[in-house]
């Protein structure tokens, strides 16, 4: 999807901090960055890159999240890089040995909103790109959060797992509540516009002898204009429709240039 409006101020809003534990590639870490981006998140948190920070590789893959790059935070420890929250999610696809609440995308986001909008903070954990979290730091955690994936093929890239939570996220949050746009679409027409597309149309129908048998017209008729109301027509496309209707209604009155002209008839040879 593409229709990024440049002339939109970007709002840093509260929101929950993405802790990436250990990423290995830059390409992950930029395209994790552009997700946050997508849906309002900017609160990025390193521990331990792998080819350390700042690095070329996610800048390139951010596609121009800058707000969120810039903010990046390094940690040498997850213990460092969470001291600051109160609650804190550790998200796994795998089950995991411990007695850990395990919560869905929605239900995590719902408490994760409750949380932030009495002030304080909340994060999101994700793992390695090979193995994910590792159990220590899932201990760390208040709460599992999981997806419905398919449990055969489970494994999710960073970066996808990451857009997801974001998502869910800003479905709950306030900025969640609208649609960038949705405006735009004209009124239907008055009833009384919609009644003299019936009246046109149906005068033009039986002119034509569409309807050949006169005891099953009423209920053609009433499929005719039960299939045109459905369509919410508004007043220029009645217009329209209207026209379309005379034209038709007209086409023996003037000459058609694609009709083929009969062959002029040779006279016999001797």
């Amino acid at each position: 999807m593409a229709g990024t409006d440049t002339s939109v101020p970007i709002t840093l809003a509260p929101g929950p901090a993405i802790i990436l534990c250990e990423p290995q590639l830059g390409e992950n870490i930029g395209t994790a960055a552009r997700a946050m981006a997508n849906f309002g998140l900017w609160d990025l948190r390193l521990v331990r890159p792998r080819d350390g920070w700042p690095n070329e590789k996610a800048v390139a893959a951010a596609s121009k999240a800058d707000h969120v790059l810039e903010k990046v935070r390094v940690f040498e420890t997850l213990e460092e890089a969470i001291a600051d929250l109160k609650l804190v999610y550790a998200t796994t696809a795998r089950s995991r040995d411990m007695q850990k609440e395990v919560l869905g995308p929605e239900e995590a986001s719902i408490n994760m909103a409750q949380h932030i909008s009495a002030g304080q903070g909340a994060g999101l954990l994700f793992g390695r790109e090979r193995w994910g979290l590792l159990n220590d730091e899932v201990a760390m955690s208040d709460a599992i959060v999981t997806l419905p994936v398919e449990p055969a093929f489970a494994s999710l890239n960073i970066a996808q797992a990451v857009l997801l939570m974001a998502y869910e996220w800003r479905r709950h949050g306030g900025a969640g509540k609208a649609l960038p746009f949705s405006e735009g679409l004209d009124e239907a027409a008055p009833r009384e516009e919609l009644a003299g597309l019936f009246q046109h149309l149906e005068g033009v129908l039986d002119n034509s002898g569409f309807f050949t048998t006169p005891d099953k017209r009423p209920s053609m008729v009433n499929n005719l204009r039960t299939a045109l109301t459905r369509g919410r027509f508004t007043s220029q496309e009645i217009r329209t429709l209207r026209g379309v209707i005379s034209s038709i209604d007209r086409r023996h009155e003037r000459p058609n240039p694609n009709r083929q002209k009969p062959a002029t008839e040779k006279p016999p040879t001797e």
